[in-house]
């Protein structure tokens, strides 16, 4: 089998492989998802992009509807319009390790692919490396768990869902006489299920390696089989199986794909400004509710300040439930820094947090909302991370009220 690269409009080359063609940007591009697709045709092979290089999940972030399935999340005419109002925000200062750095010293690093400071809907700083750009479409990872909680808010406002104490059985009945029996919508947002899970993203052995990205009958036959632990609503495990979980949840409530909701609910009257892509558990399927919403980052952005309004659009139209976001970003009973899918902060700050380093950090207290693409070396933890963390913290501190 044959790899044969040829230009498609000038900026895009195509790989033309065993009958189908991959688009990519670039020569070098075109050849990484060559070698990514032989791989995956190999049952043999097939590797979780959790492993993949550094330079292959550089091409895979921002080709995901390329390579895998995924359903689009289309825009129209109405744009939230972001006002530039561009600041020297780089030499705003943050400390590491006991060693000062400023936000310049952070946007040389190599990993980071995009950044963006919006206070009081104003563009404070937009940067992107040299291979990104504010058109360029980066998968969330795990942000998305928390776009699937606001779809879980806008199910109840508009009436598909009672509230979030009702039983799980209720909308999954393939799960009744499991240990899921006595978990609620509330214990799943709150990663409180009791069931046993392991989300050690280094292990190729680990629940989320097996079952990270499945989501039907793949995914509840998996997790039925799975051992309860605690009681539910007492104890924190982060898991992203159960945010698959309620992604099921969501489209059995309100009958129809995930995509389509946040297109109707979020992205058109919202006023997202490109359209996405969500990724599927397989051709036709479902969406990923705990993973893989690709989207720019103004309108990672975006989101954010949709979080920060608690759904209300530039119209006035109630999304989400009152005080849907505040409940969101309240300390759940299992862990002090979790509410429904957002990791909480100072300041009754939170954010949306992805593998790799993506971000979406909400800062009601300042009307900040710093979003963030990366393509961090390690997918959780290590020194990005941190450095990370400390300009978000720097940029808190430089913007406070």
């Amino acid at each position: 089998m044959t790899l044969r690269i040829t230009a498609l409009f000038v900026t895009t080359f195509v790989i033309l492989f065993g009958g189908y063609t991959i688009e990519a940007d670039s020569p070098s591009d075109a050849e990484i998802l060559e070698r990514i697709s032989l791989r995956m045709q190999s049952a043999e092979t097939a590797t979780s992009l959790l492993f993949f290089t550094q330079d292959e999940r550089r091409v895979t972030f921002k080709s995901m509807h390329r390579i895998y399935p995924t359903r689009s999340v289309e825009v129209n005419d109405n744009v939230y319009v972001l006002n530039r109002n561009e600041r020297n925000l780089n030499e705003a200062s943050y400390e590491v390790d006991g060693v000062k750095y400023t936000v310049g010293d952070f946007l040389a690093s190599p990993y980071i692919k995009g950044l963006i400071v919006i206070q009081d809907n104003e563009i404070l700083l937009e940067k992107y490396s040299d291979d990104h750009s504010e058109t360029t479409r980066w998968v969330s990872f795990s942000v998305s768990k928390s776009v699937t909680s606001m779809l879980i808010g806008a199910a109840i406002k508009d009436g598909f869902i009672q509230d979030i104490n009702e039983p799980v059985t209720y909308y999954l009945p393939r799960l009744r006489g499991t240990p899921y029996e006595t978990t609620t919508i509330k214990d799943l947002l709150a990663m409180s299920s009791g069931i046993e899970w392991n989300e050690d993203y280094s292990d190729p052995d680990s629940d989320v390696a097996h079952a990270g990205g499945a989501n039907g009958i793949e995914l509840v036959s998996y997790l039925a089989q799975l051992s309860k632990k605690h009681t539910p609503g007492e104890v924190f495990n982060y898991n992203t199986g159960e945010t698959n979980l309620v992604g099921e949840i969501l489209r059995s409530a309100i009958g129809n794909n995930a995509s389509t909701y946040l297109q109707h609910k979020i992205w058109q009257p919202f006023g997202m400004e490109f359209s996405a892509t969500w990724l599927l558990g397989g051709t036709g399927g479902g969406e990923t509710g705990g993973c893989c919403i690709s989207a720019t980052l103004r309108d990672y952005a975006r989101l954010g300040i949709f979080a920060m309004r608690n759904g209300v659009l530039p119209n006035g139209t109630e999304t989400l439930p009152k005080d849907w976001m505040k409940v969101s970003s309240a300390p759940s009973k299992g862990a002090a820094y979790y509410g429904y899918l957002w990791w909480l902060g100072e300041e009754r700050s939170y954010s949306a947090l992805g593998i790799f380093q993506q971000r979406i950090a909400v800062l009601p207290a300042s009307q900040v909302v710093i979003a963030v693409h990366s393509n961090a070396p390690t997918a959780i933890g290590g020194d990005y991370a941190k450095h990370l963390n400390g300009v978000i913290e720097g940029l808190r501190a430089t913007l406070s009220r």
